[in-house]
């Protein structure tokens, strides 16, 4: 049915990227269900390359992916969070008294980072390319907070988003990476909003990840 206001089955497929847990997109989930309780929501996790694939095919409506930096090409995106990212080190380590650091000076430590496929990890994959330093991986984890609570027991040295950091002060030091300063973005990308589910779906999105009246979504669906 193309009337949004008769909207009452139908499927959403809404893909989100692996180790990324974003309490506002399930918000949106819970309106949306509110609003038209007869369409489907089905959530799918990948990796970040395979839910743009996948919007780009058709196969996936809307997806929260990361990316280093830039958006996808050709997509409607709307970006949620971009942030730097940090070395996290606990009380204790060589490294703790710093407030900056190269990429030099952290993959001198055993590394404990996010999967490949996640934004975080492709700036710092990046990253390393561009300086010519292979750090060593010793662990990855696909949440933030066990890739915290490993450095933690003094595993390695975490690579973390600002944000994610910050919930561990005391506990963990974030030092600013001198040689990365491309920024995690993490971002809701579509095609084409033809979808009625998927034009209501980001209005219902529009009120938990923008300020009132922002109408970044709102200007992007609406004809």
């Amino acid at each position: 049915m193309d009337d949004v206001t008769g909207l009452n089955r139908g499927r959403l497929v809404v893909g989100m990227v692996t180790a990324c847990t974003v309490k506002s997109l399930f918000d949106a989930f819970a309106a949306f269900h509110l609003a038209h309780p007869g369409v489907e929501i089905v959530l799918v996790e990948d990796s970040s390359d395979q839910l743009i694939e996948g919007v780009r095919s058709g196969a996936t409506d809307l997806a929260l992916v990361g990316t280093a930096g830039t958006l996808p090409a050709g997509l409607e995106a709307l970006p949620i969070v971009r942030e730097r990212l940090v070395a996290a080190v606990p009380v204790g380590h060589p490294l703790a008294k710093r407030r900056r650091a190269t990429l030099a000076d952290i993959t001198a430590y055993p590394i404990v980072c996010l999967p490949a496929g996640t934004g975080i990890r492709a700036v710092f994959d990046r990253g390393c390319a561009a300086k010519g330093v292979q750090p060593n991986v010793a662990l990855q984890a696909s949440a933030p907070d066990t890739v915290a609570d490993l450095a933690i027991r003094g595993l390695g040295v975490a690579i973390l988003s600002e944000s994610m950091a910050a919930r561990y002060a005391g506990r963990l030091n974030a030092l600013v990476i001198d040689d990365i300063e491309t920024p995690a973005v993490l971002a809701l990308i579509w095609t084409t909003t033809k979808s009625p589910a998927l034009r209501e779906f980001l209005l219902c999105s529009n009120e938990v990840f923008t300020n009132p009246g922002s109408g970044q979504v709102l200007a992007a669906v609406r004809p």
